[in-house]
C-alpha cells in the first residue's frame, strides 16, 4: 500500500470525461481515481482535498488514492467543501426575487456554509433602490453591490472571498442575475460565456457548461451550472427558524419554546415586525418557507 509520505495533497478543480485536473503545489495535473472508488460507490467530487500520487511518466496520469474528509457535498451542482456561498441577486433584469434568495440562504444556513449576499447589475436601478435593497441583508449577512457593467463593487467581492485565506465560494441565484459577469469580473482568465435575458419567459438562459473552481485572491470560486433554487429538501418545521439567524435571535423571547412565530401569543418574532425591528420580506420569506415545510410534510 502507497503511504501518505509517497503522495501529494491538492484540489480537484475540475472533471471531465473521467480525468481529474488537481491542483498542488507541485502545479496542476491531470489524473485518474483509484479504480476501487466506483467500487465503493464514491464520487469524485470538484472542490474535493485529496492525495494523489504523480504521475510515473510524461504520458500517464496522476492517480488519486484517497478523498480527505468532506466539510459538505451537494448533488445539485456536485460540489465539495463549500465555505462560502454568496447569494446573487439582480437588482434588475431580471427582477429580484427575495423568496428564491433566501431559500438558498436557508440551505446554506441547514449546510453549515457561511452566507453572503451580492446585488447585482446596480447600475440598472437608482442608487436609493440599490441601496434599499442591501438594507434588507446588511443586518444579517455581508452584502455587496455590484456592478458587472462599470466593475464598481467587485474589489470588495474578491475581498469577501480572500477575507479568510483558502476559503472556497461558490455563487448561487437564478439564472440571468449575472453569475459568470461575476466570474469574469473576479478571474478575468475564467472567460465564462455569459447569456441574455429570455424575452418570453424573463428568465436566464444558462451559460455555463460544466462545474469549475478557479483561485481568486487567497481564495478559490466555483463556477458551475447549478444553485438556482432550492426545494428545502431536508428542512425540518422546527429547524427553520435557525436558518433565518435573525428571526433565532428574537425567538430566544418567545413564551414558547415550540413557537412557529405565526399566530401565538407573546412571540417576540410577530412583536419585532409590528414594530419595524425585522424586515417584512424576511418575515415573509420565513412563512412561505414554513408553509412549503408543511405541505411537503403532508405528501
Amino acid at each position: 500500500m502507497i503511504g501518505p509520505a509517497c503522495m501529494n495533497k491538492g484540489i480537484i478543480i475540475k472533471g471531465i470525461g473521467g480525468f481529474y485536473f488537481v491542483a498542488s503545489e507541485e502545479g496542476t495535473v491531470r489524473a485518474k481515481g483509484r479504480g476501487a472508488f466506483k467500487k465503493e460507490g464514491l464520487l469524485l467530487t470538484v472542490g474535493d482535498e485529496v492525495l494523489f500520487t504523480p504521475a510515473e511518466g510524461p504520458e500517464d496520469d496522476a492517480v488519486i488514492e484517497k478523498v480527505l474528509p468532506r466539510k459538505n457535498r451537494f448533488h445539485r451542482p456536485p460540489i465539495a467543501n463549500v465555505d462560502l456561498l454568496i447569494v446573487v441577486m439582480a437588482a434588475a433584469d431580471p427582477d429580484p426575487n427575495l423568496t428564491v434568495a433566501d431559500k438558498l440562504l436557508v440551505m446554506a444556513e441547514k449546510n453549515g456554509v457561511r452566507p453572503a449576499v451580492c446585488i447585482s447589475k446596480s447600475d440598472l436601478v437608482s442608487q436609493e433602490r440599490a441601496e434599499e435593497l442591501a438594507d434588507v441583508y446588511r443586518p444579517v449577512y455581508p452584502t455587496v453591490l455590484v456592478s458587472g457593467k462599470t466593475g464598481a463593487g467587485a474589489e470588495k467581492l474578491k475581498e469577501l472571498i480572500s477575507g479568510i485565506p483558502g476559503t472556497k465560494a461558490a455563487l448561487a441565484g437564478p439564472s440571468g442575475v449575472g453569475k459568470s459577469t461575476l466570474t469574469n469580473l473576479l478571474i478575468p482568465g475564467a472567460s465564462m460565456e455569459t447569456g441574455t435575458i429570455s424575452g418570453k419567459t424573463g428568465r436566464g438562459r444558462h451559460t455555463t457548461r460544466h462545474v469549475e473552481i478557479f483561485p481568486c485572491g487567497d481564495g478559490y470560486l466555483f463556477d458551475t451550472p447549478g444553485f438556482t433554487s432550492f426545494d428545502l429538501a431536508g428542512v425540518e418545521e422546527e429547524e427553520l427558524a435557525g436558518c433565518f439567524p435573525e428571526i433565532a435571535r428574537l425567538a430566544e423571547e418567545c413564551r414558547f419554546d415550540d413557537c412557529r412565530h405565526m399566530n401565538e401569543p407573546d412571540c417576540a418574532v410577530t412583536a419585532a415586525l409590528k414594530d419595524g425591528r425585522l424586515s417584512k420580506s424576511r418575515y415573509s420569506s420565513y412563512v412561505t418557507c414554513l408553509k412549503e415545510i408543511r405541505e411537503n410534510k403532508a405528501y
